[in-house]
């Protein structure tokens, strides 16, 4: 019997960063995005948190009949 387990996790990262002095708060987000869309901020980043949503195994018989059951879930 083969099972297919996933796992659905949330992870906060956490990045310390400097940000250059006299921006308004729209520039600041801004720079931010920039930061992270350029993969420079990615990095820098640690893994602060992971919390638990639900986990669930799919029973595979054959090719065309899959069953799925829930183990369990957790919402946070």
């Amino acid at each position: 019997m083969k099972v297919i387990v996933t796992v659905v996790e949330k992870i906060i990262s956490e990045a310390h960063i400097d940000i250059p002095d006299g921006l308004n708060q729209s520039a600041i987000k801004q720079h931010i995005i920039d930061r992270y869309n350029s993969g420079e901020m990615l990095t820098d980043m640690n893994i602060f948190q992971v919390d638990f949503e639900s986990i669930s195994a799919r029973i595979v018989q054959e090719q065309t009949d899959i069953n799925s059951i829930y183990a369990s879930e957790v919402k946070s």
